[in-house]
């Protein structure tokens, strides 16, 4: 008999990947989501796909009904509004997501953070698992709020098995709103690419969802993994994604006194009532270089992460497939 796992956040970039990656692996598997026609990934007859909030107690119950495992990817995203707003999704929520597990008798939760609820690194010495959230990502409403959630599972570790895993920045296919595929579409086939000083660990959205089917049997309890691949500045990033396109870019970096100003000017605007994700904050995070190593996920749950050439690939070739990216004269992504 297929063993069952919930996925919350089906229709997400890495949502998407997860379900395909349980699949796969012989799970049956029910996806929630707000609205079924939202989810673009593969059919089959081991997935079912039911509608609701995640938020709401009975949706859960319902949901979980035959279910051994359950992935939590479902989360608010972002980097503006109130911590409240935050709080309310990722860390309330998420609790309450945790005691219905428990009363349905469910194994096991992977629950996904973020690779930020760490301290990042330089190159040379990559952030680990070892220390917490660091500035300025403690201003930041999405990381504090995992970090937060992260806090109080500890809580539960002796009623019911929590794994948790904190990806970094995905890169893939399947990135239908899209979410971090955004940084792609600034970049691709542009003559001059304006670019932050700062940079991250990226890593390919599939590779995160093979970490996160590999926890739900070879994870340890209360741990915590990070799902990371390559560290990269963002003109790094930037060479890298015109490589693979063929394409002949300028690269222009921001300093990071102008985006500190241009952030500066944001807060002031907000304080008059217009909303912007321009914040002072928002651009300091653009401007540190946040790197993390994988080498926990490597050597626990023997997780191997493939080059992120490979996944800007398989992001521009399904942008172009769904008309997300125009068709240019250029030559398709390399494929080698």
């Amino acid at each position: 008999m297929q063993q069952k796992v919930l996925i919350t956040g089906a229709n997400s970039l890495l949502g998407t990947h997860v379900i395909h990656e349980l699949l796969a692996a012989g799970y049956a598997v029910r996806g929630l989501l707000r609205r079924r026609n939202s989810y673009v990934g593969n059919t089959h007859p081991a997935l079912e796909l039911i509608e609701g909030s995640f938020t709401d107690r009975n949706t859960l119950r319902q949901a979980m009904q035959g279910c051994r495992y359950v992935v939590h990817c479902a989360a608010r995203t972002g980097q503006s509004g109130d911590y409240n707003s935050y709080k309310k999704i990722n860390v309330a929520a998420t609790i309450r997501l945790i005691e219905t597990a428990i009363e349905c008798g469910i194994k096991r939760v992977v629950y996904v953070a973020s690779a930020n609820v760490f301290a990042y690194g330089t190159k040379e010495q990559p952030g680990d698992e070892k220390h917490p959230i660091a500035f300025p990502f403690t201003e930041s409403p999405y990381a504090k709020s995992k970090y937060e959630a992260l806090q109080q599972l500890a809580n539960y570790h002796g009623q019911i098995e929590i794994v948790t895993v904190c990806p970094a920045f995905m890169i893939g296919a399947w990135d239908s709103r899209p979410s971090s595929g955004r940084i792609i579409l600034r970049g691709y086939h542009r003559r001059i690419v304006f670019y932050p000083p700062g940079g991250k660990n990226f890593v390919a959205a599939g590779d995160a969802a093979r970490g996160i089917v590999t926890a739900l049997n070879e994870g340890h309890n209360g741990e915590q993994y990070l799902l990371a691949g390559e560290n990269l500045t963002y003109s790094e990033f930037y060479r890298l994604l015109a490589t693979r396109t063929h394409c002949r870019q300028r690269l222009v970096q921001i300093p990071a006194w102008l985006l500190l100003a241009i952030g500066t000017i944001g807060d002031w605007l907000s304080k008059t009532g217009l909303k912007s994700k321009i914040t002072r904050a928002n651009m300091r995070l653009l401007c540190v270089g946040n790197y993390y190593s994988n080498a926990k996920s490597v050597r626990e749950l023997h997780l191997r992460y493939r080059p992120l050439a490979e996944a800007i690939d398989e992001a521009v070739n399904w942008f172009l497939q769904y008309g997300i990216l125009p068709k240019t004269s250029h030559p398709k992504p390399h494929t080698d």
